[in-house]
């Protein structure tokens, strides 16, 4: 089974990536790029994907579900392997989350493209026990899974929702390899040694992740070391300057799920 890794946009050349920065993520050894819509034409973006063999996955962020099937439409056009979704919004009842899931099941079967509902706080998924009662309901449901925003939500590292966990783990298309803690969906710098343990943990549930798509015969597992820029990393007081480098903490999410995965 192959790993693909991606570059997240966000917080690096987010309003309008060029392709001088699609140049400087292939020469970083990515496989591929994650974001919204392009700010450029979608011919000119599969163009510059295509001269630099990068992979793309989009990004959704609808709130209802007629929002759905028009904002599929419009990544679709940029050629994506794949799109996640924030998915409806936390406040939903079961039933108004149902009718949610159902426009989009039916607008991802019409564009042809596999969708990932991502575990993400305020969204359908933020939580284990609400994530189940909809991968119950829909069989054909997909997730990415970005267990940070468990961490935060449960306050914990979820070892009591173990049930929960390898259900959401074996429905994942996708990761977004950010590590997450107690109190945030983001530590502070991952490369730091006291939160080594934290780690440790999130690598044990992309692990999970890894192990049911090698048993299903998958031919690529995909992964997107997705940590997020100044304001979602902390920051110095009075100053807000950030504690960490964005581009150096991804790339070295990055290097090192190839590193454990070989």
């Amino acid at each position: 089974m192959q790993l693909k890794v991606y570059k997240a946009l966000w917080g690096d050349a987010e309003a309008r990536a060029t392709r001088d920065d699609l140049q400087r993520i292939r020469a970083a050894g990515y496989d591929g790029i994650e974001f919204g819509v392009p700010g450029v034409e979608p011919t000119a973006w599969r163009d510059w994907c295509g001269e630099l063999g990068l992979d793309f996955i989009g990004m959704v962020f609808p709130m209802d579900a007629g929002e759905i099937a028009p904002a599929l439409r419009q990544i679709a056009a940029y050629g994506p392997s794949k799109v996640t979704m924030h998915s409806g919004r936390d406040k939903m009842t079961f039933e108004e989350g149902c009718k949610f899931l159902r426009a989009a099941l039916s607008a991802e079967q019409d564009i042809g493209i596999p969708v990932a509902h991502e575990t993400h706080r305020h969204r359908l998924f933020f939580a284990p026990w609400t994530t189940v009662r909809y991968l119950d309901e829909f069989p054909s449901l997909k997730l990415c899974a970005d267990f940070s925003h468990w961490c935060c939500v449960c306050e914990s590292l979820l070892k009591d929702m173990e049930d929960w966990v390898t259900q959401a783990c074996r429905r994942a298309i996708h990761i977004h390899g950010r590590v997450g803690w107690e109190e945030g969906p983001q530590v502070a710098d991952p490369r730091a040694p006291e939160v080594a343990h934290y780690v440790a943990r999130h690598e044990e549930l992309w692990d999970r992740i890894r192990d049911a798509h090698r048993a299903a015969g998958a031919a690529t597992l995909t992964f997107t070391p997705e940590y997020g820029p100044p304001g979602y990393m902390p920051t110095l007081p009075y100053t807000r300057q950030p504690i960490a480098n964005l581009w150096e903490v991804c790339l070295w999410g990055a290097e090192r799920i190839r590193k454990r995965w070989g």
